[in-house]
């Protein structure tokens, strides 16, 4: 008789808990009606994104699938869970958002406590003040003098990556190019960020190569604490959960105080981004308008995480869309070949420069694949929206579907095909240009995106060169992302077969 009690008390007080959840989660669902807004209808308990949450479908995947049902107006309410967002379709709207009323704008929006998580006090995580005092701090380092100082270091990768093909390619082998470019980009962000030489293309176990795999890598831990982050940051912050495991800053934090500690006793200068810092550090202004305050070793952490994963896969899904259109890949070649040819058969930064078909086929990969699938903005004050009775609240999220507005055929006709000539000087100026958003825009704007754009680009010249690439047995076509990552990612790897110039690959 006792059980029987115990248990109709438990299942009242479950009942009662759903009953209460159920009638908040439908007062918090009526916001956007309330607001006279134009939204899509939720569903108890995850809103519009059931997909998101139970990793079925990635955020690219279910925005894009939001945009096209708020096709025809320029915006419209979403409810990520209980959590109203403000998705953006309009080109202008998005320029007065990222640029115009910037300072409505300014933040992410992302939760971050660096108590809790010292790496989280990163530029890209930044708020408000610190923000902008951050950002003149680094932009002197991102320059193309300083991107010039780092180019050698890169090459040297490149290099490296070339002679490491020579065997698949020499036996016509497959290769899963996701993997070894994520070696390749490890040695270039080791090398250009922390000054270290892990040679992860010849160890793949690489203590470097290793943790970097740590950072993505989507164990049941990493999701757990992202989701939390993602629909109740407030309650996981005071409970002194870390949105980056304990291990991995205790890493990463060592690793740079360890080496500024070295590089400081015995007086060594390399040409590295952390030697920038190091500089900034000592009160050297590497510009007139660089400040003074200390710059830690978290500034590297974001370069590393930002440059390492979007590169691999930008130059992975370039040679996929090149192993499936010959053609084009042939084109490529044909002018790195003349460019270099010119430049007495070496990579120079010039050189890189004057490759226009190289870097056309690079922007349509960024279309056709943006790392980042979408912008996320935090309006910090009442913002009312142009033309319309509708005022965004403080508070209120932003989304600015990135993969879905690069794949509307109004933008980018048949936005399946790959085709690089939709970036010709011609066909950009008849385009909007706020359609078109890999790094973001406006002050917000990737401030790695030269140096982004380097490596990938010294990494497929290197592939290039010498080696032709095509598809094979197993070759995922259509590719199919995996819903678990943050980042662009192919859920299988990128399968191809390798030969040297010249041999038959496909």
């Amino acid at each position: 008789m006792e059980e029987f009690y115990c248990a109709s008390v438990l299942l009242s007080v479950v009942v009662a808990f759903l009953g209460a959840l159920y009638i908040y989660f439908k007062h918090k669902f009526s916001y956007w009606e309330k607001k006279g807004v134009l939204y899509l209808k939720p569903s108890f308990p995850m809103g519009n994104c059931k997909d998101i949450v139970l990793m079925r479908k990635s955020f690219g995947e279910t925005y894009t699938e939001h945009y096209k049902m708020l096709a025809g107006n320029k915006f419209g309410g979403i409810y990520l869970t209980h959590i109203p967002q403000l998705m953006i379709r309009d080109p202008d709207l998005i320029k007065t958002v990222l640029v115009k009323d910037f300072d409505h704008f300014h933040d992410h929006g992302f939760a971050s406590d660096e108590k809790i998580d010292p790496l989280s006090g990163n530029l890209f995580m930044s708020t408000g003040s610190k923000w902008r005092e951050l950002r003149a701090k680094l932009s002197p380092t991102f320059t193309s003098g300083k991107m010039k100082m780092m180019f050698h270091t890169v090459i040297k990768c490149g290099m490296e990556l070339q002679e490491h093909l020579k065997t698949p390619a020499d036996q016509g082998g497959m290769l899963e190019f996701r993997d070894v470019l994520a070696r390749y980009s490890t040695d270039v962000i080791a090398s250009c960020a922390f000054g270290i030489e892990c040679n992860c293309l010849k160890n793949p176990d690489a203590e470097f190569r290793k943790w970097g795999r740590r950072i993505f890598e989507p164990t049941f831990d990493a999701i757990v604490r992202s989701l939390l982050y993602m629909l109740m940051p407030s309650v996981t912050m005071s409970l002194g959960i870390s949105s980056t495991p304990n291990d991995i800053t205790t890493f990463f934090r060592t690793l740079v105080h360890e080496t500024v500690k070295f590089r400081e006793k015995h007086s060594i200068n390399r040409n590295d981004f952390l030697q920038l810092l190091i500089r900034l550090k000592n009160n050297e202004n590497l510009e007139s308008d660089a400040s003074t305050e200390d710059c830690d070793g978290t500034q590297v952490f974001v370069f590393f995480v930002a440059g390492f994963e979007t590169s691999s896969t930008t130059m992975s899904f370039c040679l996929y869309e090149l192993a499936l259109n010959r053609d084009i890949q042939q084109r490529v070649q044909d002018e790195i070949d003349n460019v270099l040819q010119k430049h007495d058969g070496k990579i120079t930064y010039e050189a890189v420069q004057e490759m226009d078909y190289l870097d056309m086929t690079v922007s349509e990969t960024l279309r056709k694949y943006p790392p980042v699938t979408f912008l996320s903005r935090e309006c910090n004050k009442d913002y009312p929206i142009p033309g319309t009775d509708v005022t965004v609240e403080k508070g209120m999220q932003i989304v600015i579907p990135v993969e879905a507005m690069q794949h509307d055929p109004e933008y980018f006709p048949e936005p399946d095909k790959f085709e690089p000539e939709r970036f010709s000087e011609e066909a950009k100026s008849s385009r909007h240009h706020y359609v078109y958003l890999p790094f973001g825009e406006g002050p917000r704007l990737c401030i790695g995106m030269r140096f982004g754009l380097m490596q990938t680009k010294v990494g497929l010249i290197s592939v290039l060169s010498n080696y032709e690439v095509g598809v094979c047995e197993k070759t995922s076509i259509p590719l199919k992302k995996d819903p678990k990552q943050f980042i662009n990612t192919p859920a299988a790897g990128i399968w191809l077969k390798i030969g040297s110039r010249g041999t038959k690959t496909s």
